[in-house]
């Protein structure tokens, strides 16, 4: 199975899209809450339909940028949020993407990257983020039966490959996880090392 971007609109127009909650995940929610910086440049790579972008941008953080692979994916948010700007949403493979980003928001997109990809996700988010620049979100911590994706992990795993670039701020099972994967999902601030 190829996990090109017509993989992921078929997804889409098929309405397999059991990562998607509907809304913003309670862990995201109450880390953007406490965030008092709205000037923050922020990615959101594999953002999906976008409850995460939508939910920042309407707080005022106006550096908000989604990007994802699927146009069926963007579409979603284009439709259900038109006021989002047209140039913070970006159309493009994650590891083609180049700029810089104080906070790079990880949610269900590593999960959809074969294991393969990971180290190269992780040069390529530390590549993106500035000195400092913090990588935060939600990881799962466990492994699943069936291929993927979803491509599960543990915490362990996730230690060995991000500690030669970040420094480990929280590595921990998120409490406020949806039921159907309460402590499954491990909440990540990792910090960019100088």
């Amino acid at each position: 199975m190829k996990l090109t971007n017509q993989y992921w609109d078929y997804r889409y127009k098929q309405h397999q899209t059991g990562w998607d909650i509907g809304y913003i995940s309670a862990p995201l929610k109450e880390y953007f809450d406490q965030l008092t910086d709205n000037k923050l440049k922020i990615l959101i790579p594999g953002a999906g339909k976008g409850w995460e972008a939508e939910y920042l941008f309407k707080k005022g953080f106006i550096n908000t940028f989604m990007l994802d692979y699927s146009e069926e994916a963007i579409m979603s948010l284009k439709c259900r949020f038109p006021g989002f700007p047209e140039s913070n949403l970006i159309y493009d493979d994650f590891f083609n993407h180049k700029n810089n980003y104080d906070m790079i928001v990880e949610q269900t997109f590593f999960c959809s990257l074969h294991p393969s990809q990971r180290v190269d996700y992780v040069k390529g988010v530390a590549a993106m983020l500035v000195p400092g620049g913090k990588l935060v979100g939600v990881l799962f911590n466990q492994i699943f039966d069936k291929g993927g994706p979803p491509f599960g992990g543990t915490k362990n795993e996730y230690v060995d490959l991000f500690e030669s670039n970040f420094d480990i701020k929280i590595m921990d099972t998120a409490y406020n996880s949806i039921t159907p994967r309460q402590d499954q999902e491990l909440f990540i601030n990792l910090i960019k090392k100088v």
